[in-house]
């Protein structure tokens, strides 16, 4: 097997309020490694007034820029967990504006995470002024498999609720480690 160099980049996506934020945190003191946040959340919440494509595409390049910094010097981890990645915004921005940047599939398709966790709808929504999608969770739940999939990367759906969810995750993190040094 071909020995990597770096941590593995794990991307924690699903719809909105299945725990990405906390699962994330939690993942990265357990495994003692980094986290991106949800940069989104951040950029979005900062505005007072409501964000448009440009908006988005610049929160897809920060996307892009933070993790080609993270390639270029990569911490001293066994993973780096992304909360939220270029998949959501790729979706967000289709759902929204039925188009997306060229440059945003070219990167997904370059760079996809060494393994996704893709977060399911089985939480109850927890409304917040930055959420807007509580009726589509499925749906959206399916677009982020179904691209995850075209990317043929590697993925577990995790399920569960606070504890629950943060072992089912381990177990398919470390059973995804566990088969890639089998190899």
């Amino acid at each position: 097997m071909e020995k990597i160099n770096r941590p593995l980049r794990i991307g924690i996506v699903g719809p909105e309020s299945t725990g990405k934020s906390s699962l994330a945190e939690r993942l990265s003191k357990y495994y003692k490694s980094e986290w991106v946040a949800e940069y989104a959340r951040t950029y979005v919440g900062a505005l007072n007034r409501a964000y448009t494509y440009e908006d988005v595409e610049a929160i897809a390049r920060w996307q892009v820029e933070r993790e080609s910094e993270l390639l270029a010097h990569p911490p001293k981890a066994e993973f780096v967990f992304f909360d939220t990645e270029l998949i959501i915004t790729k979706v967000w921005f289709l759902h929204v504006y039925g188009k997306c940047p060229a440059f945003v599939d070219a990167y997904l398709h370059a760079y996809p995470m060494d393994f996704y966790l893709l977060c399911a709808p089985d939480l109850p929504w927890v409304p917040d002024p930055l959420r807007e999608n509580p009726s589509l969770r499925e749906y959206l739940f399916a677009w982020y498999e179904k691209e995850i999939v075209t990317l043929q990367a590697p993925y577990a759906v995790i399920c569960g609720k606070g504890d629950e969810r943060m072992r089912n995750a381990c177990g398919q993190l470390e059973t995804f480690v566990r088969n890639k040094k089998s190899l």
